[in-house]
Protein backbone atom coordinates (compact mmCIF):
# COMPACT_ATOMS: atom_id res chain seq x y z
CA UNK A 1 0.00 0.00 0.00
CA UNK A 2 1.36 3.25 -0.84
CA UNK A 3 1.58 6.20 1.53
CA UNK A 4 -0.74 8.88 1.55
CA UNK A 5 0.18 12.22 -0.54
CA UNK A 6 -0.84 15.61 1.27
CA UNK A 7 -2.33 18.01 -0.76
CA UNK A 8 -3.26 21.53 -0.64
CA UNK A 9 -6.99 20.42 -0.81
CA UNK A 10 -6.06 18.92 2.84
CA UNK A 11 -5.41 21.69 3.57
CA UNK A 12 -7.90 23.74 2.91
CA UNK A 13 -9.91 20.78 4.23
CA UNK A 14 -8.30 21.08 7.81
CA UNK A 15 -9.64 25.07 7.82
CA UNK A 16 -5.62 26.29 7.22
CA UNK A 17 -5.29 29.49 4.70
CA UNK A 18 -2.57 29.15 1.49
CA UNK A 19 -0.80 32.13 2.39
CA UNK A 20 -0.54 31.10 6.20
CA UNK A 21 0.88 27.40 4.55
CA UNK A 22 3.11 28.94 2.27
CA UNK A 23 4.89 30.91 5.06
CA UNK A 24 4.85 27.20 7.47
CA UNK A 25 6.60 25.87 4.22
CA UNK A 26 9.47 27.96 4.20
CA UNK A 27 9.54 28.20 8.32
CA UNK A 28 10.29 24.40 7.53
CA UNK A 29 12.64 24.35 5.05
CA UNK A 30 9.73 23.01 2.88
CA UNK A 31 9.41 23.60 -0.84
CA UNK A 32 5.81 25.04 -1.18
CA UNK A 33 5.82 24.82 -5.00
CA UNK A 34 7.07 21.41 -4.86
CA UNK A 35 3.90 20.89 -2.84
CA UNK A 36 1.69 22.40 -4.87
CA UNK A 37 2.83 20.70 -7.64
CA UNK A 38 2.74 16.82 -6.59
CA UNK A 39 2.07 16.74 -2.79
CA UNK A 40 3.99 15.73 0.19
CA UNK A 41 4.01 12.23 1.81
CA UNK A 42 2.16 12.35 4.83
CA UNK A 43 5.09 11.20 6.70
CA UNK A 44 7.11 14.23 5.53
CA UNK A 45 4.50 16.59 7.52
CA UNK A 46 4.28 14.29 10.45
CA UNK A 47 7.88 14.25 10.94
CA UNK A 48 8.18 18.47 11.87
CA UNK A 49 5.58 17.26 15.16
CA UNK A 50 3.92 20.70 13.73
CA UNK A 51 0.34 20.42 15.66
CA UNK A 52 -1.29 21.92 12.67
CA UNK A 53 0.66 19.02 10.42
CA UNK A 54 -1.03 16.76 12.31
CA UNK A 55 -4.31 18.27 11.56
CA UNK A 56 -3.72 18.37 8.06
CA UNK A 57 -2.57 14.78 8.01
CA UNK A 58 -5.43 13.83 10.20
CA UNK A 59 -8.30 15.40 8.24
CA UNK A 60 -6.16 13.81 5.07
CA UNK A 61 -6.77 10.33 6.62
CA UNK A 62 -10.18 10.49 7.62
CA UNK A 63 -11.05 11.43 4.17
CA UNK A 64 -9.24 8.68 2.52
CA UNK A 65 -10.68 5.92 4.81
CA UNK A 66 -13.75 4.10 3.27
CA UNK A 67 -16.79 5.24 4.85
CA UNK A 68 -19.04 3.07 7.15
CA UNK A 69 -22.58 2.43 6.37
CA UNK A 70 -24.85 1.62 9.36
Amino acid sequence: MSELIITIDHVRAAGLCVHGTRTWFARQGLDFRAFLAQGLPASTLRATGDAMAQRVVSCAEAKARPQEHN
